[in-house]
Protein backbone atom coordinates (compact mmCIF):
# COMPACT_ATOMS: atom_id res chain seq x y z
CA UNK A 1 0.00 0.00 0.00
CA UNK A 2 1.16 3.36 -0.38
CA UNK A 3 2.45 5.41 2.44
CA UNK A 4 -0.85 7.64 3.61
CA UNK A 5 -0.84 11.23 3.22
CA UNK A 6 -3.10 11.72 6.33
CA UNK A 7 -4.80 15.17 7.01
CA UNK A 8 -5.52 16.04 10.95
CA UNK A 9 -7.94 18.43 12.50
CA UNK A 10 -6.81 19.84 15.53
CA UNK A 11 -5.62 22.55 17.68
CA UNK A 12 -1.63 21.82 18.04
CA UNK A 13 1.04 23.69 19.99
CA UNK A 14 2.16 26.79 19.90
CA UNK A 15 -1.83 27.17 19.73
CA UNK A 16 -3.06 27.21 23.42
CA UNK A 17 -6.38 25.35 22.66
CA UNK A 18 -8.61 22.41 24.46
CA UNK A 19 -6.41 19.03 23.12
CA UNK A 20 -3.19 20.11 21.84
CA UNK A 21 -1.28 18.65 24.18
CA UNK A 22 -2.79 15.23 23.10
CA UNK A 23 -2.15 16.43 19.68
CA UNK A 24 1.17 17.40 19.87
CA UNK A 25 2.04 13.75 21.37
CA UNK A 26 0.21 12.05 18.42
CA UNK A 27 1.73 13.89 15.97
CA UNK A 28 5.01 13.32 16.95
CA UNK A 29 4.49 9.64 17.27
CA UNK A 30 2.38 9.83 14.01
CA UNK A 31 5.41 11.18 12.14
CA UNK A 32 7.92 8.41 12.88
CA UNK A 33 5.50 5.87 11.31
CA UNK A 34 6.57 4.19 8.32
CA UNK A 35 3.17 4.03 6.86
CA UNK A 36 2.86 7.67 6.96
CA UNK A 37 4.25 9.47 3.54
CA UNK A 38 2.57 12.99 5.04
CA UNK A 39 1.29 14.47 7.36
CA UNK A 40 -1.07 17.65 6.78
CA UNK A 41 -1.86 19.53 9.84
CA UNK A 42 -4.95 21.42 9.59
CA UNK A 43 -5.03 23.21 12.88
CA UNK A 44 -6.73 26.32 13.94
CA UNK A 45 -5.31 30.03 12.96
CA UNK A 46 -2.49 31.81 15.11
CA UNK A 47 -2.14 35.27 16.26
CA UNK A 48 0.38 37.17 13.95
CA UNK A 49 3.35 36.64 15.57
CA UNK A 50 3.48 32.92 15.92
CA UNK A 51 3.76 30.13 13.91
CA UNK A 52 3.24 26.50 13.51
CA UNK A 53 6.99 25.13 12.79
CA UNK A 54 7.88 21.66 12.37
CA UNK A 55 12.07 20.20 11.65
CA UNK A 56 12.21 18.39 8.65
CA UNK A 57 14.40 15.61 10.06
CA UNK A 58 15.56 11.98 8.20
CA UNK A 59 12.90 9.01 9.49
CA UNK A 60 10.24 11.77 10.02
CA UNK A 61 6.99 12.27 7.98
CA UNK A 62 7.21 15.89 6.69
CA UNK A 63 4.12 17.91 7.84
CA UNK A 64 2.89 20.52 5.83
CA UNK A 65 0.56 23.12 7.85
CA UNK A 66 -2.97 24.86 6.53
CA UNK A 67 -4.14 26.87 9.47
CA UNK A 68 -7.86 26.90 8.40
CA UNK A 69 -10.31 27.68 10.98
CA UNK A 70 -10.47 29.81 14.14
CA UNK A 71 -11.64 29.04 17.68
CA UNK A 72 -15.14 31.20 17.68
CA UNK A 73 -16.10 31.35 13.93
CA UNK A 74 -18.75 30.04 13.25
CA UNK A 75 -17.56 29.03 9.27
CA UNK A 76 -15.09 26.27 10.52
CA UNK A 77 -16.75 23.45 9.01
CA UNK A 78 -16.80 24.86 5.63
CA UNK A 79 -13.24 26.10 6.34
CA UNK A 80 -12.44 22.85 7.06
CA UNK A 81 -14.03 21.05 4.09
CA UNK A 82 -12.45 23.29 1.78
CA UNK A 83 -8.91 23.01 3.22
CA UNK A 84 -9.31 19.15 3.15
CA UNK A 85 -10.42 19.27 -0.75
CA UNK A 86 -7.31 21.74 -1.16
CA UNK A 87 -5.02 19.18 0.48
CA UNK A 88 -6.43 15.99 -1.32
CA UNK A 89 -5.59 13.51 1.84
CA UNK A 90 -6.02 10.30 1.42
CA UNK A 91 -8.17 10.24 5.37
CA UNK A 92 -9.11 12.90 7.45
CA UNK A 93 -8.52 12.44 11.19
CA UNK A 94 -10.62 15.18 13.39
CA UNK A 95 -9.17 15.09 17.27
CA UNK A 96 -11.86 17.17 18.86
CA UNK A 97 -14.60 16.77 21.86
CA UNK A 98 -17.41 19.50 22.02
CA UNK A 99 -16.01 22.68 22.76
CA UNK A 100 -13.26 22.16 20.23
CA UNK A 101 -14.46 25.09 17.80
CA UNK A 102 -15.78 27.60 19.91
CA UNK A 103 -17.54 28.79 23.77
CA UNK A 104 -20.66 29.74 22.00
CA UNK A 105 -23.17 27.55 21.52
CA UNK A 106 -23.53 27.97 17.87
CA UNK A 107 -19.61 28.01 16.97
CA UNK A 108 -19.07 24.90 18.79
CA UNK A 109 -21.99 23.33 17.15
CA UNK A 110 -21.40 24.44 13.76
CA UNK A 111 -17.59 23.34 14.01
CA UNK A 112 -19.00 20.00 15.03
CA UNK A 113 -20.78 19.23 11.86
CA UNK A 114 -17.23 19.45 9.86
CA UNK A 115 -16.76 15.68 9.71
CA UNK A 116 -20.24 15.54 8.66
CA UNK A 117 -19.13 17.78 5.65
CA UNK A 118 -15.73 16.12 5.06
CA UNK A 119 -17.53 12.58 4.64
CA UNK A 120 -19.90 14.12 2.27
CA UNK A 121 -17.21 15.54 0.13
CA UNK A 122 -15.80 11.45 0.11
CA UNK A 123 -12.94 11.57 2.66
CA UNK A 124 -11.97 8.55 4.89
CA UNK A 125 -13.42 10.11 7.98
CA UNK A 126 -12.34 8.97 11.52
CA UNK A 127 -13.32 11.42 14.53
CA UNK A 128 -11.45 10.75 17.64
CA UNK A 129 -14.27 12.11 20.01
CA UNK A 130 -12.67 13.36 23.41
CA UNK A 131 -16.16 13.50 25.33
CA UNK A 132 -20.00 13.47 24.76
CA UNK A 133 -22.52 15.15 25.05
CA UNK A 134 -24.58 12.66 27.96
CA UNK A 135 -21.90 12.66 30.32
CA UNK A 136 -20.73 16.44 30.67
CA UNK A 137 -22.17 18.26 33.45
CA UNK A 138 -22.92 21.36 31.33
CA UNK A 139 -23.49 23.77 34.24
CA UNK A 140 -20.42 23.20 35.65
CA UNK A 141 -18.44 23.21 31.86
CA UNK A 142 -20.15 26.95 31.51
CA UNK A 143 -22.36 26.10 29.16
CA UNK A 144 -25.95 26.37 30.65
CA UNK A 145 -27.19 28.23 33.89
CA UNK A 146 -30.92 27.10 33.77
CA UNK A 147 -32.80 24.35 33.31
CA UNK A 148 -33.77 25.38 30.14
CA UNK A 149 -30.58 26.12 28.60
CA UNK A 150 -29.54 22.87 29.45
CA UNK A 151 -32.27 20.83 27.65
CA UNK A 152 -31.83 23.32 24.34
CA UNK A 153 -28.20 22.55 24.04
CA UNK A 154 -28.90 18.36 25.49
CA UNK A 155 -31.25 18.09 22.43
CA UNK A 156 -28.88 19.67 19.89
CA UNK A 157 -26.08 17.81 21.67
CA UNK A 158 -27.94 14.80 20.63
CA UNK A 159 -28.62 15.96 16.68
CA UNK A 160 -24.37 17.31 16.48
CA UNK A 161 -23.70 13.58 17.76
CA UNK A 162 -25.74 11.93 15.06
CA UNK A 163 -23.75 14.05 12.69
CA UNK A 164 -20.45 12.83 14.11
CA UNK A 165 -21.73 9.68 14.01
CA UNK A 166 -22.53 9.98 9.78
CA UNK A 167 -17.80 9.33 9.98
CA UNK A 168 -16.70 6.24 9.02
CA UNK A 169 -15.50 5.75 12.65
CA UNK A 170 -15.88 6.86 15.69
CA UNK A 171 -13.51 6.27 18.71
CA UNK A 172 -13.49 7.17 22.38
CA UNK A 173 -11.08 6.50 25.20
CA UNK A 174 -13.65 5.17 28.30
CA UNK A 175 -15.68 2.19 27.76
CA UNK A 176 -18.72 3.95 29.10
CA UNK A 177 -18.66 6.18 26.41
CA UNK A 178 -18.98 2.98 23.34
CA UNK A 179 -22.02 2.04 25.51
CA UNK A 180 -23.84 4.82 25.76
CA UNK A 181 -23.69 5.80 21.90
CA UNK A 182 -24.47 2.81 21.06
CA UNK A 183 -27.37 2.07 23.39
CA UNK A 184 -28.67 5.39 22.46
CA UNK A 185 -27.63 6.03 19.09
CA UNK A 186 -28.01 2.38 17.97
CA UNK A 187 -24.33 3.33 16.70
CA UNK A 188 -22.06 0.53 14.68
CA UNK A 189 -19.11 2.17 14.12
CA UNK A 190 -18.09 3.39 17.56
CA UNK A 191 -14.67 1.63 18.56
CA UNK A 192 -12.80 1.95 22.15
CA UNK A 193 -9.70 3.54 21.55
CA UNK A 194 -7.04 3.95 24.51
CA UNK A 195 -5.68 7.25 25.69
CA UNK A 196 -2.26 6.33 25.70
CA UNK A 197 0.68 7.66 27.58
CA UNK A 198 2.43 10.68 26.14
CA UNK A 199 6.25 10.14 27.21
CA UNK A 200 7.91 6.70 27.03
CA UNK A 201 9.77 7.66 29.73
CA UNK A 202 12.11 5.42 31.93
CA UNK A 203 10.87 4.85 35.83
CA UNK A 204 11.66 7.73 37.64
CA UNK A 205 13.10 7.94 40.92
CA UNK A 206 10.09 9.41 42.55
CA UNK A 207 12.59 11.57 44.80
CA UNK A 208 11.90 15.13 44.67
CA UNK A 209 14.28 18.04 44.08
CA UNK A 210 15.62 20.53 47.13
CA UNK A 211 13.32 23.03 47.86
CA UNK A 212 9.60 23.52 48.47
CA UNK A 213 7.12 20.98 48.30
CA UNK A 214 5.37 22.17 45.20
CA UNK A 215 1.31 21.38 45.30
CA UNK A 216 0.66 21.11 41.47
CA UNK A 217 -2.56 21.78 39.34
CA UNK A 218 -2.53 22.24 35.60
CA UNK A 219 -5.27 22.44 33.38
CA UNK A 220 -7.73 25.58 31.81
CA UNK A 221 -9.32 26.51 34.95
CA UNK A 222 -12.57 28.74 35.63
CA UNK A 223 -15.80 26.17 35.16
CA UNK A 224 -15.66 22.70 36.19
CA UNK A 225 -11.83 22.99 37.48
CA UNK A 226 -11.91 25.37 40.10
CA UNK A 227 -9.07 26.67 42.68
CA UNK A 228 -10.94 28.33 45.31
CA UNK A 229 -11.53 24.80 47.06
CA UNK A 230 -7.80 24.18 46.69
CA UNK A 231 -6.37 27.31 47.79
CA UNK A 232 -8.71 27.45 50.79
CA UNK A 233 -6.95 23.85 51.25
CA UNK A 234 -3.58 25.02 51.33
CA UNK A 235 -4.06 27.69 53.90
CA UNK A 236 -4.96 24.62 56.14
CA UNK A 237 -2.00 23.14 55.45
CA UNK A 238 0.30 25.56 56.02
CA UNK A 239 -0.12 25.87 59.83
CA UNK A 240 3.70 25.70 60.93
CA UNK A 241 4.20 22.01 61.16
CA UNK A 242 5.57 21.25 58.03
CA UNK A 243 8.30 22.08 55.98
CA UNK A 244 7.70 24.86 53.61
CA UNK A 245 4.87 24.30 50.73
CA UNK A 246 4.18 26.07 47.19
CA UNK A 247 1.18 25.77 45.02
CA UNK A 248 1.89 25.88 41.62
CA UNK A 249 -0.93 26.73 39.81
CA UNK A 250 -0.34 26.02 35.75
CA UNK A 251 -2.16 26.84 33.46
CA UNK A 252 -5.15 29.58 31.73
CA UNK A 253 -8.58 30.46 32.22
CA UNK A 254 -11.04 28.23 29.85
CA UNK A 255 -12.59 30.10 27.17
CA UNK A 256 -15.72 29.58 28.70
CA UNK A 257 -14.59 31.67 31.99
CA UNK A 258 -12.01 34.99 31.03
CA UNK A 259 -10.56 36.27 33.68
CA UNK A 260 -11.22 33.50 36.16
CA UNK A 261 -7.38 33.24 37.53
CA UNK A 262 -7.11 37.00 37.46
CA UNK A 263 -10.17 37.47 39.65
CA UNK A 264 -8.70 34.56 41.89
CA UNK A 265 -5.42 36.28 42.36
CA UNK A 266 -6.89 39.19 43.52
CA UNK A 267 -9.08 37.55 45.60
CA UNK A 268 -6.41 35.58 47.49
CA UNK A 269 -3.70 38.11 47.34
CA UNK A 270 -2.96 37.89 51.04
CA UNK A 271 -1.79 34.06 50.82
CA UNK A 272 1.96 33.36 50.61
CA UNK A 273 4.09 30.88 48.43
CA UNK A 274 1.33 30.59 45.51
CA UNK A 275 2.85 30.74 42.25
CA UNK A 276 0.20 31.22 38.72
CA UNK A 277 2.67 29.85 35.96
CA UNK A 278 0.15 31.41 33.14
CA UNK A 279 0.41 29.29 29.93
CA UNK A 280 3.12 25.93 30.09
CA UNK A 281 4.85 25.98 26.68
CA UNK A 282 5.54 21.69 25.72
CA UNK A 283 8.84 21.93 26.53
CA UNK A 284 8.61 22.97 29.97
CA UNK A 285 5.82 20.02 30.71
CA UNK A 286 8.37 17.52 32.02
CA UNK A 287 9.82 20.40 34.55
CA UNK A 288 6.82 21.74 36.13
CA UNK A 289 5.47 18.07 36.16
CA UNK A 290 9.07 17.22 37.87
CA UNK A 291 9.47 19.28 40.36
CA UNK A 292 5.56 18.56 41.91
CA UNK A 293 5.56 16.56 44.98
CA UNK A 294 1.67 15.55 43.97
CA UNK A 295 -0.53 16.64 41.43
CA UNK A 296 -4.05 17.73 42.32
CA UNK A 297 -7.32 17.91 40.68
CA UNK A 298 -9.58 20.56 41.68
CA UNK A 299 -12.33 19.35 39.93
CA UNK A 300 -16.08 19.41 40.78
CA UNK A 301 -17.55 17.44 37.55
CA UNK A 302 -15.38 15.38 34.73
CA UNK A 303 -15.74 16.28 30.89
CA UNK A 304 -13.63 13.24 29.44
CA UNK A 305 -10.20 11.29 29.96
CA UNK A 306 -7.62 13.43 31.70
CA UNK A 307 -4.40 14.18 29.64
CA UNK A 308 -3.02 15.53 33.12
CA UNK A 309 -3.91 12.11 34.90
CA UNK A 310 -1.60 10.66 32.31
CA UNK A 311 0.95 13.00 32.29
CA UNK A 312 1.21 12.66 36.16
CA UNK A 313 1.75 9.08 35.48
CA UNK A 314 4.20 9.52 32.80
CA UNK A 315 6.50 11.68 35.23
CA UNK A 316 5.28 8.74 38.58
CA UNK A 317 3.51 11.38 40.69
CA UNK A 318 0.75 11.02 43.02
CA UNK A 319 -2.07 12.32 42.76
CA UNK A 320 -4.80 13.82 44.68
CA UNK A 321 -8.90 13.57 43.15
CA UNK A 322 -12.12 12.99 43.24
CA UNK A 323 -13.70 9.87 42.83
CA UNK A 324 -16.26 11.16 40.23
CA UNK A 325 -17.13 10.57 36.58
CA UNK A 326 -14.75 9.73 34.03
CA UNK A 327 -12.11 10.06 36.41
CA UNK A 328 -13.54 7.01 38.56
CA UNK A 329 -14.01 4.98 35.32
CA UNK A 330 -9.70 5.44 34.24
CA UNK A 331 -8.99 4.75 37.80
CA UNK A 332 -11.19 1.66 37.21
CA UNK A 333 -10.09 0.92 33.27
CA UNK A 334 -6.76 1.96 33.39
CA UNK A 335 -5.24 0.96 37.24
CA UNK A 336 -4.32 4.70 38.64
CA UNK A 337 -4.62 5.15 42.32
CA UNK A 338 -4.27 8.50 44.48
CA UNK A 339 -5.97 9.88 47.31
CA UNK A 340 -9.53 10.54 46.98
CA UNK A 341 -11.85 13.82 48.49
CA UNK A 342 -14.81 15.29 48.49
CA UNK A 343 -15.75 18.20 45.89
CA UNK A 344 -15.94 21.13 46.98
CA UNK A 345 -15.25 20.11 50.87
CA UNK A 346 -11.37 21.94 51.78
CA UNK A 347 -10.91 19.92 54.98
CA UNK A 348 -11.43 16.57 52.74
CA UNK A 349 -9.07 18.11 50.22
CA UNK A 350 -6.37 19.50 52.66
CA UNK A 351 -6.39 15.59 54.53
CA UNK A 352 -5.98 13.98 51.15
CA UNK A 353 -3.00 15.99 49.92
CA UNK A 354 -1.65 15.69 53.58
CA UNK A 355 -1.54 11.75 53.61
CA UNK A 356 0.74 12.43 50.48
CA UNK A 357 3.42 14.78 51.27
CA UNK A 358 3.13 13.77 54.85
CA UNK A 359 4.11 10.24 53.98
CA UNK A 360 7.16 9.70 51.38
CA UNK A 361 6.52 5.94 51.60
CA UNK A 362 2.84 6.67 50.23
CA UNK A 363 3.62 9.71 47.78
CA UNK A 364 6.56 6.88 46.27
CA UNK A 365 3.95 4.05 45.92
CA UNK A 366 1.30 6.12 44.49
CA UNK A 367 3.81 7.23 41.93
CA UNK A 368 5.09 4.13 40.75
CA UNK A 369 1.33 2.76 40.64
CA UNK A 370 0.54 5.82 38.45
CA UNK A 371 3.94 5.32 36.32
CA UNK A 372 3.17 1.32 35.69
CA UNK A 373 -0.65 2.22 34.71
CA UNK A 374 1.19 4.80 31.89
CA UNK A 375 3.51 2.07 30.64
CA UNK A 376 0.22 -0.12 30.03
CA UNK A 377 0.17 1.44 26.07
CA UNK A 378 2.27 4.13 25.09
CA UNK A 379 0.53 6.61 22.47
CA UNK A 380 2.83 4.85 20.39
CA UNK A 381 1.20 1.82 20.16
CA UNK A 382 -2.23 3.69 19.63
CA UNK A 383 -1.00 5.37 16.76
CA UNK A 384 -0.46 2.07 15.35
CA UNK A 385 -4.18 1.24 16.23
CA UNK A 386 -5.43 4.42 14.16
CA UNK A 387 -3.10 3.15 11.36
CA UNK A 388 -4.69 -0.42 11.10
CA UNK A 389 -8.36 0.86 11.07
CA UNK A 390 -7.13 4.14 8.86
CA UNK A 391 -6.03 1.70 6.55
CA UNK A 392 -9.23 -0.80 6.73
CA UNK A 393 -11.42 2.50 5.81
CA UNK A 394 -9.32 3.55 2.77
CA UNK A 395 -9.39 0.11 1.35
CA UNK A 396 -12.78 0.19 1.79
CA UNK A 397 -13.78 3.26 0.18
CA UNK A 398 -11.53 1.83 -2.54
CA UNK A 399 -13.59 -1.02 -3.17
CA UNK A 400 -16.67 0.50 -2.81
CA UNK A 401 -15.93 3.19 -5.72
CA UNK A 402 -14.90 0.01 -7.67
CA UNK A 403 -17.86 -1.59 -7.20
CA UNK A 404 -19.23 1.51 -8.77
CA UNK A 405 -17.79 1.49 -11.95
CA UNK A 406 -19.98 0.28 -15.37
CA UNK A 407 -18.68 -2.80 -16.37
CA UNK A 408 -16.74 -3.00 -19.17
Amino acid sequence: MPKLRLAVVTTHPPGKGSLNEYAYHFVRFLRQKEEIGEIILLPDQLPPDQTYCFEARPGLAPVSVIPCWSFGAHDNAWRIRAAVRQANPDAVLFNIQFASFGSSKVSATLGLTAPYWVKRTGYPTLVLLHNIMETTNLRSAGFARNPFVESFIRFFGTQVTRLLLTADLVAVTIPKYVEILEAKYKATNVVLAPHGAFEDTPQPSFDLPPGPIKILAFGKFGTYKRVETLIEAFKLLQDGSRPPLELVIAGTNSPNAPGYLESVRQRYADIPNIRYTGYVAEQDIPRIFSEAAVVVFPYNSTTGSSGVLHQSGDYGKAVVLPYIGDLAEVIAEEGYSGEFFAPGDAHSLAAAIARVIDNPARRRELGRQNWIASRGLPIAEVVDWYLLHLEILIKQRQGDAARRLPAT
